[in-house]
């Protein structure tokens, strides 16, 4: 049995954070880590942690025209990390959740009041749950420090240590 973590990112913020969180998991089980748009659409029977990430986006996960707006403020060079589909899309694509497998989600968001900024992970739990999912643990967020816009190598102090603990703790929480 493995963790599989999938993940949306647009300036590779959210994709460092995956990162840190498949480093987390991998102290007690194998991972594999895959950006939204290579992702398997269906779970194998191999798998018992799936973790979900993304940005947020205009108060939850991102959609064709958000995603389209943060490409075109990307660096031409550097561009994209997530360019075909987000989660929000392969989500939908996925069905009914594998009664096998637990699930958790987070995101990286602009440090600051939920309410006032939103969560995609909040929004992907939500969607999870609607397809059966077994939720592990609640939402998580995980902080950009920058401006919103095309902000590289954004990520809070602290966060990547942070996200590394909770890739961690999902480990141990699985049950067995």
């Amino acid at each position: 049995m493995h963790a599989l973590v999938v993940f949306e990112s647009m300036y590779g913020n959210t994709k460092a954070v995956a990162e840190a969180i498949a480093a987390g998991l991998s102290s007690r089980m194998p991972v594999e880590i895959t950006e939204v748009g290579a992702a398997p659409m269906t779970i194998g029977e191999d798998v018992s942690l799936l973790v979900v990430g993304a940005p947020t986006h205009a108060h939850g996960m991102s959609k064709p025209e958000t995603r389209r707006s943060a490409a075109d403020r990307a660096d031409a060079e550097r561009g994209i990390e997530s360019p075909s589909i987000g989660l929000r899309e392969w989500l939908a694509g996925l069905g009914a959740a594998p009664s096998h497998v637990a699930v958790a989600a987070f995101d990286t968001r602009i440090k600051g009041p939920a309410l006032l900024w939103g969560s995609a992970a909040k929004s992907a739990e939500g969607q999870l749950r609607k397809a059966g999912a077994r939720v592990l643990t609640p939402a998580q967020s995980f902080f950009i420090s920058g401006p919103r816009g095309p902000v590289y190598d954004a990520i809070a102090d602290g966060e990547l240590d942070r996200a590394r603990s909770w890739g961690e703790r999902l480990a141990t929480e699985l049950p067995a």
